[in-house]
């Protein structure tokens, strides 16, 4: 998967200091750094939840609460943002591609996944998951390009960018994933971001008569010119909404349940993925 430029544009982003620390957060370090991040991760959520333990009800919080405390260090911060998390006395806090847990007083945040220990489930993974599923539900089908399987069994949404090697690979097969019954909508992730030459070429692929055959032929490097006075809002909307998903790099593979693959898969694992997530056994086994 391939990385958004550094200069990735600040106007679509949340303007919250927490969100900027989140964001740094999650695109990666060296392995030694994140190894004594985790040291301390892990120091740090023991000497926490030993205080949310012996914490009184009346200091534990709610999500009213939560928010007055948070709104000075997040002014966007709306209500609907803040949940009781599992954990109690422990607030999730969602923003733009990221979560953190906040204590009922808003005084201490942990940066990071929550997890079932009996279970090993990524409690913080399933929330994003049925997110992403919510958005992808409330997308209109008309702003993406589909290539369609003839016999469809499963339906994937890919963040992509005309640029990016690894979604031109993913392109160069698209007739190999709809013969195994892959359809494939595509929605627009220019890593660059607005006025760059690669979101202009999508905003032209996305204004084109025929979006299948000008995505296709961008995807060979050739140019692209939309219609005059072409002024679709599309491919701004789909980069805003791979933001809310978390998308940091293309392609980015979003499952008909929300969950999400981070980079390029060949067909025939991608095939023996879906069938596997999606067999009565794993339905079963996630009840």
């Amino acid at each position: 998967m391939q990385t958004r430029a550094e200069a990735a544009p600040q106007d679509v982003r949340t303007p919250m200091d927490l969100t900027v620390l989140l964001d740094q957060g999650s695109r990666g370090a060296a392995s030694q750094r994140r190894t004594r991040q985790g040291r301390m991760w892990i120091s740090a959520l023991m000497t926490i939840l030993a205080c949310l333990a012996s914490t009184s009800p009346a200091a534990a919080g709610s999500t009213d609460q939560v928010h007055a405390a948070l709104l000075e260090q997040l002014p966007g911060l709306q209500k609907d943002q803040i949940r009781a998390s599992e954990v109690p006395g422990l607030f999730e806090v969602r923003l733009d591609g990221g979560s953190a847990f906040v204590t009922g007083d808003g005084k201490y945040l942990i940066r990071g996944d929550l997890f079932e220990v009996a279970t090993r489930k990524n409690l913080s993974d399933v929330r994003r998951g049925e997110e992403r599923r919510a958005m992808l539900n409330k997308l209109d089908p008309s702003q993406l390009i589909t290539f369609s399987a003839a016999t469809p069994k499963h339906t994937i949404t890919v963040f992509t960018d005309v640029d990016c090697g690894y979604c031109r690979k993913l392109h160069s097969q698209i007739a190999e994933y709809n013969a195994l019954g892959i359809s494939v909508r595509y929605a627009a992730f220019p890593r660059s971001g607005p006025n760059t030459p690669t979101w202009e070429t999508m905003e032209a692929v996305w204004c084109s008569q025929d979006r299948n055959e000008a995505l296709t032929r961008a995807k060979l490097g050739e140019a692209v010119v939309g219609p005059q006075g072409c002024a679709t809002t599309i491919v701004h909307s789909d980069y805003r909404l791979g933001e809310q998903m978390g998308v940091q790099g293309t392609p980015m593979i979003v499952l008909e349940d929300g969950g999400a693959i981070g980079g390029y898969m060949p067909p025939e694992q991608l095939i023996q993925a879906l069938e596997q997530r999606f067999s009565p056994q794993a339905a079963a086994a996630n009840r």
